[in-house]
């Protein structure tokens, strides 16, 4: 029901906009979040936006150059990564749940994942 799109491979400094387009349902009234796990690392998660689209969290690592937003009529969020770095090499996932929750989840919907390579 959620579908991560827009992964691939990037130079450092570069940018890459990732989409997670949700079908069977509407996610309007859901938190939606996008999490990146790097091979040998544990699931971080990078940027979270309310319900409401006023309240967003991001992550230290990437505050300042990740932007996450959403489209309601699309059923769509997306995450904005700009000035790129090695350290940004993941798989990134996109995730929803109808509750508040929080960079530790849980969240009900996970999509599947999308290759994000930044080469240095």
């Amino acid at each position: 029901q959620l579908q991560a799109s827009g992964g691939g491979l990037v130079q450092a400094g570069g940018s890459l906009r990732l989409s997670c387009a949700a079908s069977g349902r509407t996610f309007s009234s859901y938190t939606m979040a996008w999490f990146r796990q790097a091979p040998g690392k544990e699931r971080e998660c990078v940027a979270i936006i309310h319900w409401m689209g006023i309240s967003t969290y991001y992550a230290n690592s990437v505050k300042g150059r990740f932007t996450i937003s959403r489209d309601y009529a699309k059923n769509t969020v997306y995450l904005q990564m700009n000035s790129l770095k090695s350290e940004d090499t993941a798989v990134y996932y996109c995730a929803a749940d109808p509750t508040g929750a929080s960079p530790t989840g849980p969240y009900l919907y996970w999509g599947q994942g999308t290759l994000v390579t930044v080469s240095s």
